[in-house]
């Protein structure tokens, strides 16, 4: 009687997650494609915080003030705003021999007894912002690379079409270990999960390494309370108080991601996930039970499986289990050659069963836990 009853409920979570395939994510086999102007009209300022940066600046910036953005006259459409968040290394030396060459950089910078009227980084992103020219922003970090001269161009082309906030994808670079490769696949699955939930009108992220807005839409964020409550994750935040349904864009074209390192090692990559999952509880509550429900479903789908393989049932459990992972391995396959990470096809169905005990090991930074800090 137990194992019957423990074959339905696994039933139940497989076809949850084959109603979870059907409703969002077979959607990535559609995401638009926005073409990009050869003689741009939008203005943009592109923002980074930085805080103690100075090598990742000398490195990377060159690349993001050389974007291929110009009028009709060939003059910069664009502006780099960088604020130095009360650096102690060299940041500020690099900035200012930057600026000498590029004149469409501008450089504001923190100083360390500065009063703060927001916490952590969304108060050099306030100063950002009260010193931009324009009123498109596009947000990137100090540690990461265009994938082309053409990345502004892709991210800005949806504004042109009515969107006031449109999402990239930040890439991380590929180096020969399993922490790399667990965290390339989780990054797509979760590019695979905000991308669709937007198509189909419930946007709920966006990465901060890669996303662009209006200052309309800045502004709805910094008037909500939520805003003050956690020194980052500006990003989610900004989707969650201005993000509709017909506002809201995917950019997915190879040359628009934002490429960047990976952690290397495993602490630094948790205190990083920690940071990142702190918003999680801050999401609408429908998003909320969305999300929670399949992360539900795919653990037990994947828990019970293991222990009905040991049971009668085994014939069958396989069966479902393959159907369930093929079809999932289709979708899989479309957002890895989407976003040129075409190498992790091969780890399915490997990583799939290690993103549910992901899950466990994060969840609870996701329910109550928040850091406190940005570096």
């Amino acid at each position: 009687m137990v194992t019957e009853v423990i074959f339905i409920f696994f039933l139940l979570c497989a076809l949850t997650q084959v109603g979870f395939l059907l409703y969002y994510y077979v959607h990535i086999f559609s995401l638009p494609d926005y073409r990009i102007r050869d003689k741009p009209t939008l203005p943009v300022s592109v923002i980074i915080c930085a805080r103690n940066e100075a090598d990742n600046l000398s490195r990377y910036l060159p690349a993001i003030l050389a974007q291929r953005y110009t009028n009709e006259l060939g003059n910069y459409l664009y502006e780099v705003i960088v604020v130095n968040d009360a650096s102690d290394d060299n940041t500020e030396l690099v900035l200012a021999e930057l600026s000498k060459e590029y004149e469409h950089l501008a450089v504001v910078n923190v100083l360390n007894n500065e009063e703060r009227i927001y916490p952590g980084k969304k108060f050099a992103l306030s100063k950002a912002v009260a010193a931009a020219k324009h009123d498109i922003f596009l947000m990137t970090d100090a540690d990461c690379e265009p994938s082309s001269d053409l990345w502004l161009s892709h991210m800005v082309a949806p504004f042109y079409h009515g969107k006031e906030i449109v999402a990239g994808y930040g890439k991380y670079r590929r180096v020969g270990n399993k922490l790399n490769t667990f965290v390339r696949w989780e990054t797509v699955h979760t590019f695979l999960q905000y991308a669709t939930h937007a198509i189909v009108g419930s946007p709920y992220m966006g990465v901060g390494r890669n996303l662009a807005y209006t200052r309309a839409s800045h502004n709805k964020a910094v008037t909500t309370k939520e805003w003050t409550m956690l020194p980052s994750g500006d990003d989610d935040l900004l989707i969650r108080a201005a993000a509709t349904k017909d506002n809201t864009a995917i950019v997915s074209h190879k040359d628009a991601f934002t490429v960047t390192d990976a952690k290397s090692d495993v602490s630094s990559w948790i205190l990083q996930k920690q940071r990142h999952l702190s918003t999680g509880k801050l999401y609408r509550f429908f998003t909320k039970v969305q999300l929670g429900k399949y992360a539900f479903s795919h653990a037990f789908t994947w828990l019970l499986f293991l222990f009905l393989i040991f049971t009668p049932f085994i014939d069958v459990v396989l069966g479902i289990m393959i159907a369930r992972c093929m079809v999932y391995w289709l979708v899989w396959w479309q957002a890895a050659c989407i976003l040129d990470e075409k190498k992790l096809i091969r780890y399915f169905p490997l990583l799939d069963f290690a993103w549910m005990i992901y899950n466990f090991a994060f969840s609870p930074y996701i329910i109550w836990k928040n850091k406190k800090q940005w570096t």
